[in-house]
Order: structure tokens, then sequence, then C-alpha cells
């Protein structure tokens, strides 16, 4: 397989040329693509992990983040086209889950492709209102009250005042953009889909994760895990093995549609 030049979308990527799939994996809010620095070395040697780096952090932090999400989509599409070269797919947490969705959207509409499958992990399904109000605009002290009700901010950030009022406009950008994001009607996607839920999460309850399956016309699954919110850190690898799972049975099916 041909070899891409790296982009700046791309934080913490191994290339590996023998992978059968490349799996694009989207932050939360206030993330960062170190969150999946790790999966390349805990996931099956047959996929190439490809962590997403968005505008505003780590290694991008002179970036102006986006508060909008379509520009954002736009901006990725353009700048993940060349790595669409083989099969792939997205993972995506909380924020992360939205954009995941909308960008296999974008591709289908604009370059006819779409993800091998779609996991979307701690977000409720886009037809599901968001009852909660807008924050990303409160008051500095409202907005940190919830910040620590959300409970994914770590702490060390909380103690130092300097590196908090560093980090709040980042978190306002992505607040913004999750919390002003209204999702267009349109045909369910292609891909297969695969929700994962916290059975602790008390704003994402059950209910809403499986209402994700009205977005694909392909199988749909739930896995929920023990943990809150941030089950993607503390049952991270439970979530890994049903990811590992999901893959296999994708690559295998890839595989024999290619044979057939």
């Amino acid at each position: 397989m041909k070899s891409v030049k790296k982009t700046s979308w791309l934080s913490y990527y191994k290339p590996n040329p023998s992978a059968e799939l490349r799996l694009f994996c989207f932050p939360y809010a206030g993330g960062s693509a170190i969150i999946y620095r790790s999966w390349a070395d805990l996931l099956p040697k047959n996929l190439e992990i490809c962590p997403v780096q968005l505008p505003g952090r780590g290694t991008r932090l002179r970036d102006q983040p986006f508060t909008r999400l379509m520009p954002m989509i736009e901006a990725l599409a353009s700048g993940l086209l060349p790595y669409f070269d083989r099969p792939f797919a997205f993972f995506g947490h909380s924020m992360g889950a939205a954009i995941a969705f909308e960008l296999a959207r974008h591709l289908r509409k604009h370059f006819q492709r779409e993800p091998e499958h779609l996991f979307v992990s701690g977000r409720s399904a886009p037809q599901i209102p968001d009852p909660m109000p807008c924050t990303y605009d409160l008051p500095d002290a409202e907005f940190i009250a919830e910040l620590r009700r959300l409970n994914g901010t770590p702490q060390e950030v909380f103690d130092h005042p300097e590196l908090l009022q560093l980090t709040l406009p980042l978190l306002r950008a992505d607040f913004a953009m999750v919390q002003t994001y209204r999702p267009s009607p349109g045909e369910p996607l292609r891909s297969p889909i695969t929700a994962f839920g916290g059975l602790l999460d008390h704003d994402v309850r059950r209910e809403y994760l499986e209402a994700w399956s009205k977005q694909t016309a392909d199988r749909f699954s739930l896995r929920m895990f023990p943990g809150d919110h941030f089950f993607l850190q503390t049952s991270q690898i439970l979530l890994l093995k049903a990811v590992a799972q999901e893959l296999d049975h994708t690559v295998a099916a890839g595989s024999q549609s290619q044979s057939a």
C-alpha cells in the first residue's frame, strides 16, 4: 500500500504498512490525541491507529480551535482525505462521536466513501434532543462548576489557576461546538454502528445510545461498561477488547467480499 505524507491532523500516528484497516480516533471536549496514544500497542497489529489532533491542543496548541462543528468537518475531510485510500473506521467519544458521525456523512455525500465501522462512545444519538442548557457562555465560576460535575478535567488543572485559565478558552470552544450542533436530517449510514456507554453515566442513558440504531441501515450493537461518562479511561481494557472484536468481524467480512 502506498504511504501518505503525515498531516497536522494526526499525532502519535505510527504508520503500519501491513495494516488491513485504519482506525481514526476523535477526542472528547477538551481532549487531545494523547488520549489514544497507547491504543496502537493495545489493539491488534492488523490495525493502523490514527489519533486525530484537533486545533487548539497538544501539537496544535497555537491553532485557533473551532467553535462550530460543520466548518471543522469540512477541514477534517480535506486534511484526512489522503488517508482514506484503504479501509477505515471511526471511533469517537462524546464530542468525538458527533465528529465521527458527521464526518462519515460528509464523506458519503461528497466523496462516496463511508467508514467500514462507526464506533460512537458516550454520546446520545443525534436525533435525541439535548435536555441540558448551553453552558459554554456561563461566567467562569459557573462554567468551572460544570466542568467539575462532568468529572473529565484532571484535578491538577483545577489546582493550578494559571493552567485553568489557559484551558478554559479551549473548553469553551469545544462546548460551543457541541452545544450549538444541530444535525440535519439524512439517510442512515451504510456503515455498521457500535455504541458504547457507561453504566453510571446519568447524562447519556442506555435508551439514548440504543437510538443510534436508527442511524445505520446495517447492523447495530450496544455495549455498556462499568464507570461514568469517562469509562473510556476506567474501563479501557474492556472497551478495547470490544473494539477489536468488532473490527475483526469487519476485516473478515471485507476479505470475504473481496474474494467472492
